[in-house]
This record gives C-alpha cells, sequence and structure tokens, in this order.
C-alpha cells in the first residue's frame, strides 16, 4: 500500500491542477479553446513539478532536475504585428526529466546527461488570430521560405528542380489553376520531386478589383484543381502580384486558407542580373523571410546563389509551411547534441 501513496499522490495533484486550470477566470465560449490549452499545459507543469520532486531522492536525479532548469525556453505566442501582421508562434523546449533520466541511470552522477527534450507549444497558435495576411514566419525560426510562383515559364521549371534536388531543398510552388489545367503532368513532376503545391488563384487577376463573387471563383476552382489533379488539401494562398484586400483574405479564410505574401522579392520578372539578385538576398535575407520567385531565366540562373546564400547566414532554406511552423528546428546548434522526443 505503501508503495502506491506517491503515485496516488501525483494524480491528485495533476487533477486539481487541471481542475484549477479550468476554472481560472470567467470567459465565454469563444475562450474554450485558449481554457483548455491552459489546462493541458497546467497539467505539463504539474506533472514536472512532481517529476523534480522524486528526482531530487537519488543524486543522479537531483542533478538533472537542477539542470534542466537552464535549458528552459519558453514558447513564443502568435500575435498580430503593426508592419508584418500575421507572426506565427514558435514551440519552447523543456527537458522530459523522466526520460532524460532513464536515458542516463545507468552512468556515473558525474557523466556528461543525454538530455531528452519536448517541445511546450505556444499559448496562441497562428489558426486562433483573426483573418490577417502573412509576410514572414516566426524570426526566432531560422529558416526562409522560398515561394515559387507559376502561371508561365514552364521552360525553367525543370532546371530549377534539378537545382532544388542537387541542393536537397524544397520549395513551395503556388500554380495558377489555368496553368494548372493545361499543365498537369508539370505539376505531377514537381510533386514528385517532394515539393509543396499551392493556390495562385485561377487566372491571375488583380484580387482587389473583383467582386465578392467573382474572389469566391478563383480561390475555390483552383483550390478543387489542387485536389482533383493532384490530391493536395491546399492550405496557404499567394494572391497573384501580391494585389489583394481585406475581402480577399476572408475569402481565402472561408475556404481554409491563410493569405501568404512575401519578405524579399527577387523582382526576376525584369529579368535583373543573376549576380544581383544573390547580393539582393545577402543584403535582406533573414530568419522567417519569405523569398518570392517564378521560373524565369534570372531565377533558374541565380536560384543556387539564393539557397547556398541563405545557408552562410546560418539559416535553413525550405518551404513556406516548413517557415511558418511552429515546430523547433532540431539542426540548431544549441539544440544539437539533444535527443528530441
Amino acid at each position: 500500500m505503501d508503495s502506491m501513496r506517491p503515485v496516488t499522490r501525483k494524480w491528485i495533484f495533476i487533477i486539481v491542477a487541471f481542475i484549477g486550470a479550468l476554472y481560472i477566470g470567467t470567459g465565454t465560449e469563444a475562450d474554450s479553446f485558449i481554457k483548455e490549452r491552459k489546462a493541458m499545459l497546467a497539467i505539463s507543469e504539474a506533472y514536472q513539478l512532481h517529476e523534480a520532486g522524486s528526482l531530487v531522492q537519488i543524486p543522479q536525479r537531483k542533478r538533472i532536475a537542477e539542470e534542466a532548469k537552464s535549458k528552459y525556453i519558453a514558447p513564443i505566442d502568435a500575435r498580430i504585428d503593426r508592419v508584418w501582421k500575421a507572426i506565427p508562434g514558435y514551440n519552447g523546449l523543456e527537458v522530459d526529466l523522466e526520460r532524460t533520466y532513464e536515458a542516463n541511470k545507468a552512468k556515473p552522477v558525474d557523466a556528461n546527461i543525454t538530455w531528452v527534450m519536448r517541445e511546450i507549444p505556444p499559448r496562441v497558435t497562428l489558426d486562433q488570430l483573426e483573418p490577417q495576411p502573412i509576410y514572414r514566419g516566426n524570426p526566432n525560426k531560422k529558416m526562409a521560405g522560398l515561394m515559387i510562383n507559376v502561371a508561365w515559364g514552364n521552360e525553367h521549371i525543370e532546371p530549377m528542380l534539378a537545382t532544388l534536388k542537387e541542393e536537397k531543398v524544397k520549395a513551395t510552388f503556388f500554380l495558377d489553376g489555368s496553368w494548372l489545367k493545361k499543365n498537369p503532368e508539370m505539376a505531377k513532376r514537381i510533386q514528385e520531386e517532394g515539393h509543396e503545391l499551392e493556390n495562385h488563384a485561377y487566372s491571375h487577376p488583380n484580387m482587389s478589383e473583383l467582386s465578392a463573387g467573382l474572389q469566391v471563383q478563383q480561390i475555390e476552382k483552383t483550390k478543387r484543381l489542387l485536389e482533383t489533379t493532384l490530391q493536395v488539401k491546399n492550405k496557404w494562398f499567394a494572391p497573384p502580384s501580391g494585389d489583394f484586400n481585406a475581402l480577399t483574405v476572408q475569402t481565402a479564410h472561408a475556404y481554409g486558407l491563410k493569405t501568404v505574401l512575401w519578405t524579399v522579392d527577387t523582382v526576376d520578372w525584369k529579368d535583373p542580373e543573376p549576380s544581383a539578385v544573390i547580393r539582393k538576398i545577402d543584403a535582406k535575407v533573414e530568419p522567417g523571410s519569405l523569398i518570392l520567385m517564378h521560373p524565369t531565366p534570372c531565377s533558374k540562373a541565380a536560384l543556387q546563389g539564393i539557397i547556398r546564400t541563405i545557408r552562410n547566414k546560418g539559416i535553413l532554406p525550405g518551404t513556406v509551411s516548413e517557415t511558418l511552423s511552429e515546430k523547433r528546428l532540431e539542426l540548431e546548434s544549441v539544440e544539437r547534441r539533444y535527443v528530441f522526443w
């Protein structure tokens, strides 16, 4: 019976924390998701506190509990910025005390500890924000998204795919619906290479000049084509020419899409020198940047240099979804030696 008491006390402590979190404050039904998230965080914190209390009874456990405090990184909430509009959150990081102990219990007390980490979700996520355009990812995440908007330029797509494959990088291709209808095989080639395929309206209009009904048609038609032709569950919308209004953002939101713009524009449609584009990326790219390009002679020639320039700054190039995700980068130097769970 005595051996059961610590376990019983642990679960009583956790249940009390959960009930307390649920009943803190008052709110409307609209607050229920946030209240539930707070309750789950309270459970995590209660469990960690119990674990920490248990750990101090054994020297190895005590050392883990003490050193774990310095490795805690708080999560960052998604927010609306005055300039950049919707900015995604970024997961925090904490030591999983029990799994860390299990991974180290056979070692001498003074041996190097193999830390087992777990991510902590933010209290406010991108999905919880009101519909707003997105121009960049969280600046604490060392990623940059490659956006390739496709409505023409088929002859440059294969060479760009070859460069992306050589560099082992995935990008997000935003497809014009009328282009997709005419070029399903080319779209499948892009998909076969593992790239993300998303929505660039149907006929490359200026969205802000369209009625509500026509905006719906532009977004819905391409969303449907992506699903029927490629079995893609569309989640991002890039308005042609970056032209949009509040109605565009609301319409995309009604179809489950977030409106994405860019941080850095290559302006490749003006056919600048590839070296000039690479210099521009070198000057402007930073963690969270979304980089816009098209299948053009300029971007075809500059793409490898763009990718390598991004990497030289300690930033990982990838897709829009990866860049805007709250998930932490396991490749960050401060986390590289840890085990993730």
